[in-house]
Formats: structure tokens, C-alpha cells, sequence
């Protein structure tokens, strides 16, 4: 790894930080339908470095933790931790996250320089079950009980805001069910 100082983060620089937000909505799966849970949470997000692969692939990293409860009763009800890459050269982002439900999730995208009319950076990345790059890794229970075979992700980030939206497809109670969060954040 690299002097932090001589990184170039592309459009992961601003994600740099301590988040917090207080509009978030999951959409979550029932054996009935759906349930939406308001919630609040705190992502932080840390400065990793370069980090050199096969002496070939230079990728500027992120470190996060995002920690999430419901505002019904206050309590964590997810938390997540993982990293957000940038390739340079590729131009690609790159997102490997860890949930405690025992699923993994690389998903990555080409980033297009796209940004909103306040100068924010938009980052799109995806991943599919059946994505030979892209692809979602779970333990057999949740292959068998409820299997995740999508994951698409929309982030905005710039001028001290934060928001994302993001899709989680699952097979879970006899049916596919889109999993849905959303929030929008303040740099603290």
C-alpha cells in the first residue's frame, strides 16, 4: 500500500467519511407480502490506500462499516461491512460487501463520469447469480431458503450528501421478491 496522500480515489473520494442518515426505507420479504421499515444508520468509510494485484492491477481502496437500526424500536437489524475499489485504468468500480446472514456480494460496474447538476458522482454497480464477473456467493441454507440471484446498487455522492438506492432480487417463501433500501446521508 501506498502514501494515502498520492491516492487517486476517482469517485470514491468523497465517500470518504462518517455518514449518517435518518430517511431510510427497506422494503423486506413476508410470508404475507412485504413489511416497510423506516430506518436510521451510519456508514464510515475510511481510506485504505493502493493496493497492487499480480503487479499489474493498482486499485485505490475504501474501507466501510455500515450499521443500520429501525426506528420502530432502535434496535441493528443490519450490519454491513466491505469495500469500494476503483481501477483507474479500467475505469471500473468495484463493491465486495459482507452481511452476517452468511452472503457476499461482488458487484461492479464501468464508471461513465456521470454527475448530477451539483457536481455529484454517480456510481452504478450490479451482481447476479449467474454472472461469471459479477457474483454473489451464499451459504447453502440461504441458497436453499433465501437465495439472493440479484444485486444492483446506485450511489450519488458529493457536496457533503449521500444517497442510494438499491435492489436485492431474492427467492424466498415460494416466490421472487425485490428487496428494496433507500436513504439519503449527511456528511457528519
Amino acid at each position: 500500500m501506498s502514501d494515502k496522500a498520492d491516492i487517486d480515489y476517482g469517485p470514491l473520494t468523497d465517500l470518504i467519511g462518517v455518514w449518517k442518515g435518518y430517511k431510510g426505507l427497506d422494503v423486506a420479504p413476508e410470508p404475507g407480502g412485504a413489511e416497510n421499515n423506516p430506518y436510521y444508520e451510519t456508514i464510515t468509510c475510511s481510506a485504505i490506500g493502493n493496493v497492487t494485484n499480480a503487479e499489474s492491477q493498482a486499485l485505490s481502496v475504501v474501507h466501510y462499516r455500515q450499521i443500520v437500526h429501525r426506528k420502530s424500536n432502535n434496535e441493528v437489524f443490519h450490519d454491513e461491512t466491505g469495500y469500494w475499489m476503483w481501477d483507474p485504468r479500467e475505469e471500473i468500480v468495484m463493491h465486495s460487501l459482507v452481511i452476517p446472514r452468511a452472503v457476499c456480494v461482488l458487484a461492479g460496474g464501468k464508471y461513465t463520469g456521470e454527475k448530477n447538476a451539483e457536481g455529484s458522482a454517480r456510481i452504478e454497480v450490479a451482481a447476479s447469480i449467474d454472472d461469471k464477473n459479477w457474483n454473489i456467493i451464499q451459504s447453502p441454507f440461504m441458497q436453499k431458503n433465501a437465495c439472493t440471484t440479484d444485486f444492483r446498487q446506485t450511489i450519488t455522492v458529493g457536496n457533503g450528501k449521500l444517497s442510494y438506492s438499491q435492489r436485492t432480487t431474492v427467492e424466498i417463501y415460494g416466490k421472487f421478491f425485490e428487496h428494496t433500501d433507500q436513504n439519503e446521508l449527511k456528511d457528519r
